[in-house]
């Protein structure tokens, strides 16, 4: 092997560090994505492409001052932008569906939900530190 230069080693041993990383990024979110796990936290919502087919999606809920919020927390979001394109959704808060509207954040109600809906860093670094999209859901 040629003769490499520590510069040259650093450069390459970050590069494989950097596709190591973006990989277990596309691992996390893939597996995340396909067994959509529930707990206390989640909810489950269905949005509705321009077609009207239906997508059913686990999603987590934050109630801050007795309102509900959920965010797109992921790099994968098409239930997201389904929502903004027919903010009439249905969801499961306990055993049967009921119809909500999603409503984007703005102005100070952004900055509001935005402190008080924290993730750890952990989850942030596992999922590619994404930016994150907010949905009001109001009862229709």
């Amino acid at each position: 092997m040629r003769n490499i230069s520590p510069a040259k080693w650093t450069l390459i041993a970050v590069g494989f560090l950097v596709i190591f990383y973006i990989g277990s990024v596309v691992w996390f979110e893939a597996r995340l994505g396909y067994n959509q796990p529930q707990n206390n936290s989640t909810i489950v919502i269905a949005t509705f492409d321009g077609d009207g087919n239906r997508n059913e999606r686990v999603v987590r809920l934050t109630v801050l001052d007795d309102r509900n919020y959920i965010a797109a927390n992921h790099w994968p979001r098409a239930w997201y932008r389904q929502a903004l394109k027919n903010p009439e959704l249905e969801v499961k808060l306990k055993n049967s569906f009921e119809s909500y509207i999603a409503v984007p954040m703005q102005g100070d109600e952004l900055e509001f939900v935005e402190s008080g809906y924290q993730l750890g860093f952990e989850f942030r670094f596992r999922t590619g530190f994404p930016p994150r999209k907010f949905l009001r859901l109001d009862r229709q």
